[in-house]
């Protein structure tokens, strides 16, 4: 890559500098969760789905382009054949700060130490229901005890600041937010409360009878336990607003697309298991990185004159970046589901 696209951060139309990309290593999952898939999935075909060294080059290029925090994501992104692969060649990369990953946790306990082996610095575990019935109702045929296993292996491995995330649905789970974050301060964990956002038609609920604010929880875990507003000091931190547990080291954060719009410091974009890099989680707007990889190579170009092609339509992307997203629990005006997306 020349020296000039090197040098140039990726600063959007409103001023925004973007450092953290989320990349989608697979559309695939091992659960099936209510508010994240439908029952009977349709999945890519290999031949759509980005090769592992297709995604790496994805990574080199944003983070020559000054991108600081790399997040592998799905699906699920341990059953990905070859993920390690590409978790090491990323981590090699000079320039990137932060390795992560967000898992379901199921198969954690079996790839946990080598996650760690090859570079990866923090883990992010879902985790909705403490309730053993709960859990299979919620992912459809679930099990608790492998994302119990999946901790435990996170923990042994050595992985600092463990964060569970627990999507809250009105009368389905919201009465567990304090044994949650209870389970968090026993363990030593932090937690991540997040709003249901309406992405894709499901059949399981209507999202606009099970939303729920954040600022409800908030209120409810101050009163049990006292909370202290926390600030990080890191720009390539993602959109949780964070509060300490009084008297520990646990940290909870809310994300809240529906009711506290944290678009004007958004610092992210997403590139799907199908090479699309989206703008914004709450609009269609894409550029096709995998039609460039592909056309490339189709011409013969090398990795790095693809890199190069690749680094000027993302930056010129920048401009095409909306103010905000717009989400409506009664209107699914994007037809995507999470789990396609990148969750």
């Amino acid at each position: 890559m020349s020296e000039q696209i090197a040098s140039n951060h990726l600063i959007d139309q409103f001023q925004r500098t973007i450092r953290y990309l989320r990349l989608s290593v697979t559309d695939r999952c091992n659960l099936r969760c209510t508010y994240c898939m439908a029952e009977d999935m349709v999945f890519l075909p290999k031949a759509k789905v980005l090769s592992l060294e297709e995604m790496a080059l994805v990574g080199k290029t944003f983070v020559g382009l000054g991108v600081e925090k790399i997040r592998l994501t799905g699906g699920e992104p341990l059953v990905r054949k070859g993920v390690m692969q590409l978790a090491r060649s990323l981590g090699e990369l000079p320039g990137l700060r932060e390795l992560v990953m967000t898992t379901n946790g199921v198969l954690l306990d079996q790839y946990a130490t080598e996650l760690k082996s090859v570079g990866m610095s923090r883990i992010n575990i879902s985790l909705d229901t403490l309730d053993s019935d709960r859990f299979k109702a919620m992912t459809r045929f679930g099990d608790i005890q492998d994302v119990m296993r999946g901790i435990k292996a996170a923990k042994a491995a050595g992985f600092a600041r463990i964060k569970l995330n627990a999507v809250v649905l009105k009368g389905v789970n919201d009465h567990e937010v304090l044994d949650l974050t209870r389970f968090a301060v026993n363990e030593g964990l932090d937690i991540s409360f997040i709003e249901e956002m309406p992405l894709g038609d499901i059949d399981s609920h209507a999202r606009s009878k099970t939303s729920l604010s954040s600022q409800s929880i908030s209120d409810q875990l101050d009163a049990e336990f006292g909370l202290d507003d926390y600030h990080f000091n890191d720009l390539a931190a993602g959109p949780s607003r964070y509060q300490a547990v009084k008297g520990t080291d646990t940290r909870v954060g809310f994300i809240s697309p529906m009711t506290n719009n944290f678009c004007s410091t958004c610092n992210r974009v997403r590139v799907t298991t199908e090479g699309q890099l989206l703008l914004c989680l709450g609009n269609e707007d894409a550029v096709d990185l995998k039609g460039i990889i592909r056309e490339g190579q189709k011409a013969g170009q090398s990795d790095a004159q693809i890199e190069e092609f690749l680094a000027v339509a993302i930056r010129d992307s920048m401009q095409r970046k909306p103010e905000k997203h717009e989400f409506d629990p009664n209107e699914i005006k994007i037809q995507r589901f999470m789990s396609a997306t990148g969750g």
